[in-house]
Parts: C-alpha cells; sequence; structure tokens
C-alpha cells in the first residue's frame, strides 16, 4: 500500500490544518459533534457526515422481559455508555412495567427514588447541559460525585430514573453519555411511539430506534412511524446497529441518518461509500412502458378525461 494512505496532521492539531486538509481531501468522513460534521459539509469537499444518537427502546406487553432486560443492559454498560448507539431511554408497556424493572433491577439496575432524581439531576444537567463530570463515568464515580450514598445504587452496573416528559426541561429524555437510563411507562403501543416521537423531536431524529416485542405489526407500525434509519428488532442496540454476523447490516462505527439527522447518506458507513464505480455504458433492447401501463390504474379508479 502508499506509505502515505493513512495521514494524520502533526501536533499540535487546529482548526486551520483541519480546515485545509478537508479542502485537499478527495472524501471528508466526519464524526463526533454536529459543529465537526457541519464544517465538513461547508469544506467544498464531498463530505459524509452523520448525526446524534439517542436511543430509546419499547418494551411492549408481548416481549420477554428477561431477555429484553439482559441485552439492554449489556448493550447499555458497554464502554461507560458513551457510544451513539447506547439506549438513553427505555419505554415499557404498563402491562410489563413492574415485571421489566424488576428484570433491569435483577440485570444491575438501580433505581433512583425522586429524592435521588434530583440530587443527580444537579450534578449531570447543571445549567440545563450535560456536565462533563459524568460524561464517560463508572456508576460509582457518579454516585460519589452527585452524593449518592445508597449501596444499591453505588454498587449498581446502570443507574435507572422513572421519567413523564420530554424535550429541555427533562434532560434526562437526550443523550446521556453515561450509564444512566431514562424509564417511560406506556399506556398502551400508540402511547409508546407517541413517547418515542417526542424524544426523537428533542434529539437523535434519523439514527435508530428499537423494540422488543413479539408482534410483528407493531415492528411494521414502527418502521412506519418513525423518522429513523434503522428499526433494531430484539437485540442488544449498541453492538446490533454497527453490523453482527447475524443481522443484515455492514459493520460500521459510523451510522448515517439521512436527511431526517441533517445527513447525507441513512446507511451504515462502509467500503462502498469509498468507491467511485466506473460503468460500461452499451445499447440494449430498449424497455419502455406504454401510457397506459403508467396511468392504467389511475384511469381505471377515477375515469380518463379525453
Amino acid at each position: 500500500m502508499p506509505a502515505d494512505l493513512v495521514q494524520m496532521l502533526p501536533s499540535p492539531v487546529t482548526r486551520e490544518l483541519t480546515n485545509e486538509l478537508m479542502k485537499q481531501a478527495d472524501l471528508v468522513v466526519v464524526t463526533g459533534s454536529q459543529n465537526n460534521v457541519r464544517a465538513g459539509y461547508s469544506s467544498g469537499t464531498p463530505a459524509l457526515g452523520v448525526g446524534a444518537g439517542n436511543v430509546a427502546v419499547i418494551v411492549d406487553d408481548t416481549a420477554d422481559c428477561e431477555d429484553a432486560a439482559g441485552k439492554i443492559m449489556r448493550s447499555k454498560i458497554f464502554d461507560n455508555a458513551t457510544s451513539c448507539s447506547s439506549e438513553n431511554s427505555v419505554i415499557i408497556h404498563t402491562a410489563v412495567y413492574d415485571r421489566m424493572l424488576a428484570a433491569l433491577t435483577k440485570e444491575g439496575g438501580g433505581l433512583l427514588t425522586p429524592e435521588e432524581k434530583e440530587l443527580l439531576t444537579k450534578t449531570m444537567f447543571p445549567g440545563g447541559k450535560l456536565s462533563p463530570a459524568v460524561t464517560a463515568q463508572s456508576v460509582r464515580k457518579i454516585c460519589a460525585v452527585a452524593g449518592l450514598t445508597r449501596p444499591e445504587l453505588v454498587n449498581a452496573k446502570c443507574l435507572l430514573v422513572e421519567e413523564t416528559g420530554t424535550g429541555s426541561s427533562h434532560p434526562y429524555s437526550g443523550e446521556k453519555l453515561s450509564p444512566v437510563l431514562a424509564v417511560y411507562r406506556a399506556r398502551d403501543f400508540d402511547h409508546a411511539i407517541a413517547t418515542m416521537r417526542a424524544i426523537y423531536d428533542y434529539m437523535g431524529n434519523g439514527h435508530s430506534c428499537g423494540i422488543y416485542t413479539e408482534n410483528e405489526a407493531h415492528v411494521r407500525t414502527l418502521a412506519a412511524t418513525m423518522t429513523v434509519c434503522r428499526i433494531i428488532v430484539k437485540q442488544a442496540h449498541t453492538f446490533a446497529t454497527g453490523g453482527s454476523f447475524d443481522n443484515g447490516l455492514p459493520f460500521s462505527l459510523s451510522m448515517g441518518c439521512g436527511t431526517w439527522g441533517g445527513n447525507s447518506f441513512s446507511d451504515n458507513l462502509n467500503y462502498k461509500h469509498f468507491m467511485n464505480i466506473t460503468r460500461i455504458v452499451r445499447t440494449i433492447p430498449p424497455n419502455e412502458p406504454t401510457v397506459d401501463d403508467i396511468f392504467g390504474g389511475y384511469w381505471a379508479k377515477h375515469g380518463r378525461e379525453r
């Protein structure tokens, strides 16, 4: 391979050097903050940028709660929940709410009381913004910073916070980049989708969402309703979105969010996006539809004006 196939900017890396590199490159792939993505798109070089994550997962009344809890916990605590594909909220049908909370607790979740939630909120969201003091930290470290001392929390793998609202006034509905999971109760499946829709209207639109269900109609409805590029069904979300041997997604660490997330592509970034394809074009027998082929169904239903 060419010696300069992989390059790095010399230290110290500056904004000016970064902008110059993007101008000279053939293709820019941008991840990280939305400021980075906007810089890539405005560099004048063809760019592929990704969107913010804020994954929400529905657990409906047909779900295997123990299976769901194990997968959600394993996914949530990976790398202290810093992946854009980490679950940030779980929306649970009221019929299985208590059972699902018990299953999450058994898997290592620590459910906060309202008073403990208030303490954590002051630490996690001073001034309404996520604090770097908790980002990518362990539960034990977060508890120490927040003044949470109950052993069930300090020794937990993940903190569970019950939530009802969405938006900037309910910061737990956003991406938390830490092992803290918001828990919502849904009256029925329509309420669950409405809650999920409100979460994504606030943050994470275009990325992906998940569902645990045995009802195929619920999967189809979710796919037809949500403006996301991936619906992850009964899988540990962090690992599934990046591609797996047992699902159909290409292996990737960068997931496009389509125009819903302000991106130019909606796939899992893979080798095909780095290729230019040359096509040799020859004439073939024409395959041209007639006017009746195009409009026949419409005319049969509505009539044809002459």
